[in-house]
């Protein structure tokens, strides 16, 4: 099969396009088609290279894909050849620890992504356990089901389990043209809270508006704080959606109103923040870290497509052109997912 590996760390030249072995499958998982594939920032980390994470290569990366069962295990029930899928991208093997007897498989220790702890999706075939096929809603291309699982699993997980998102609270959602941004905007809105969204242009937020915002703050114009504050009246937003990291994360914490919670996935800007104490314990802030989600997470969300919810794409590229395709992810210049498609 043809897939795009990576043979050292590096820049979007290490990236290559080439044949590469037929993964074999076990008794309990399921060789999928890849037809479509969606990338996250991940890809570019792992590309780069993840301190204290080493991998064989050559590796292949990418965690989100659509396609079609090829083949399946003997032990496999319920899924059938030339079935429709989505793929959750995170599990473990373990099924056995506390966190993955109840649920929180995303929390075991021996939990991994696909694309980075194990080979990944940037190919024509893909094996993976059978728990982590789901079927692909109906109604969506292949390129619409790949944009849905890491970014709506996340987001899921952080405004529904996490943060417990409540009809009526004030909801501030920073880069809202991230995939995990749009996503954040369309499950806010589909609990009833109003969306303060911000963007670095007008044309992204005029996108976030289509998605459902309420409000829209180009922080490249306006400062955000103020904005919330002047939104609610000075009280400040119950819930930041926050995946930034340090450039945005002071003024996070101040948009906070008293009693307000944080939920963050990410540090784009930068991992090391300063915080001030005072802000949580005076305050009675909570601050909720996320990683990934439970997989029942995602089949929750994939009820509400395409209907109530709905993936957001900006570009797509054949798969042998994924430089060009991390190159766009690198300028941070889309609104929602970039796509690898294979015909």
């Amino acid at each position: 099969m043809k897939a795009v590996v990576i043979n050292e760390h590096g820049g979007v030249e290490k990236l290559s396009y080439q044949d590469h072995p037929l993964p074999e499958i076990t008794a309990n998982e399921v060789l999928v088609q890849v037809r479509a594939i969606a990338l996250n920032h991940l890809d570019l980390w792992t590309r780069q290279g993840l301190p204290g994470s080493t991998l064989p290569m050559p590796h292949i990366l990418g965690s989100d894909a659509a396609g079609v069962i090829a083949a399946q295990g003997e032990l496999v029930k319920g899924l059938n050849t030339g079935d429709k899928v989505v793929l959750a991208p995170g599990y473990s093997n373990c099924h056995t620890c506390p966190a993955c007897l109840a649920g929180n498989d995303h929390l075991c220790s021996q939990y991994k992504v696909l694309g980075a702890g194990i080979q990944g999706v940037y190919a024509e075939f893909v094996k993976i356990p059978a728990e982590n096929v789901f079927p692909m809603p109906v109604g969506l291309s292949f390129a619409e089901a790949a944009a849905i699982p890491l970014v709506f699993l996340t987001a899921w997980n952080m405004l529904v389990h996490q943060a417990q998102v409540r009809p009526g609270e004030d909801v501030l959602i920073l880069a809202a043209g991230s995939g995990v941004g749009s996503a954040g905007i369309q499950i806010a809105k589909l609990f009833g809270a109003r969306v303060i969204a911000t963007a670095s242009t007008d044309a992204k937020l005029a996108r976030a508006k289509e998605l459902g915002a309420d409000e829209c703050i180009n922080y490249a114009e306006k400062d955000f704080l103020a904005e919330a504050k002047r939104l609610t009246n000075k009280t400040g937003v119950d819930i930041v959606f926050e995946h930034v990291g340090k450039a945005t994360w002071d003024k996070s914490i101040r948009a906070l109103k008293n009693g307000g919670r944080l939920v963050t996935c990410g540090a784009t800007t930068g991992y090391d923040p300063t915080l001030d104490l005072r802000h949580v314990f005076f305050r009675g802030l909570k601050i909720f870290g996320n990683f990934m989600g439970r997989k029942s997470g995602l089949a929750e969300a994939l009820r509400f497509f395409p209907h109530k919810l709905k993936p957001v794409i900006d570009t797509t590229f054949p798969l042998q052109n994924a430089a060009d395709a991390h190159r766009l992810l690198m300028n941070r210049q889309q609104f929602g997912k970039v796509i690898l498609t294979i015909d």
